[in-house]
């Protein structure tokens, strides 16, 4: 498969052969690809090592994400997805490896110092507050205020801006009023979205954002995903485990294995039966294994 990199043989369990062969692979991921020109990338993770304990969870990652590209990233669970995404956002800091912004080295120590260069991260709880209503909620933590101390909230400047900023992204709701509980899962997504964007955002992280959605609320959030990356230049990384969706949402594809990345391709030059039997055949290896280890 093209763009793929060769897991370790069934007939052998050893990590050292692993390992070298997935080092030797990896200077094959963008073989006969056109070179990735650095001034297209606004960030790029290089050699990324995360462990827990005596468990390895990120084991020398790079990843690269384009302006406007929109990533997915595919994965089982406990690949190392989730990791990664807080290691980014700076909710967890590597135990080695290189972060780059707009071909800058920064260490990030918190989430404030990832989200003041730029990237913010939404989560499927989406860490909206029910009860207040989508203007508040898109000005939460950064109200509009004056009279200095007094700080009196100014309500009508909220609204119309908030308007004007939904129109702006295409997003459709009732009122700027209504309260958050009362929107459907899709708007409530889309709102998510917003107030990620709306702090000018250049990377959003995005963690299964068509979780548990009917079709019609899906609709919703890819066309607005598909404007913040076409239209606004917004870059983002998405985790989600259904196919069909990375297809219709992405524009490039990473498989995330064992701690590494084994699969950098671009959506219109694979499938997703490509993309399937490349996980299955990883599982199949896994069970192959566990089952020898049984053995032993």
């Amino acid at each position: 498969m093209s763009g793929t990199l060769p897991a370790d043989s069934p007939e052998t369990g050893d990590s050292v052969e692993r390992d070298a062969a997935m080092s030797g692979a990896a200077l094959r991921v963008d073989a006969g690809r056109p070179a990735v020109v650095e001034q297209d990338i606004i960030l790029r993770a290089e050699g990324i090592t995360k462990r827990f304990g005596a468990l390895i969870v990120l084991r020398g990652v790079d990843v690269y994400l384009r302006r406007g590209e929109v990533l997915g990233l595919v994965g089982d669970n406990g690949s190392g997805k989730s990791t990664l995404v807080k290691i980014l956002c700076g909710f967890q800091r590597p135990d080695s490896g290189r972060i780059f912004v707009d071909g800058k080295e920064v260490g990030f120590n918190s989430v404030p110092e990832a989200r003041a260069r730029g990237i913010e991260t939404v989560y499927q709880d989406l860490a909206l507050v029910s009860q207040l209503t989508v203007y508040q909620n898109l000005f939460l933590n950064r109200e509009l205020t004056r009279f200095g101390r007094l700080r009196w909230l100014r309500n009508n400047a909220m609204r119309q801006l908030a308007r004007q900023y939904l129109s702006d992204i295409k997003v459709d709701i009732p009122s700027v009023d209504a309260l958050v509980e009362t929107l459907s899962g899709g708007q409530r997504q889309a709102i998510a979205l917003a107030r990620a964007t709306r702090q000018e955002a250049g990377v959003l992280l995005l963690d299964e954002p068509l979780a548990a959605m009917g079709a019609k609320e899906s609709a919703l959030v890819i066309e607005l995903v598909k404007d913040l990356s076409h239209n606004h230049g917004v870059s983002m990384i998405i985790i989600d485990h259904n196919y069909t969706h990375l297809f219709e949402l992405c524009d490039r594809l990473n498989v995330l294995q064992e701690g590494r990345i084994t699969y950098d391709q671009r959506v219109a030059e694979t499938s997703i039966e490509e993309l399937t039997e490349l996980m299955v055949a990883e599982y199949r290896r896994r069970v192959t294994v566990g089952e020898r280890e049984l053995k032993c």
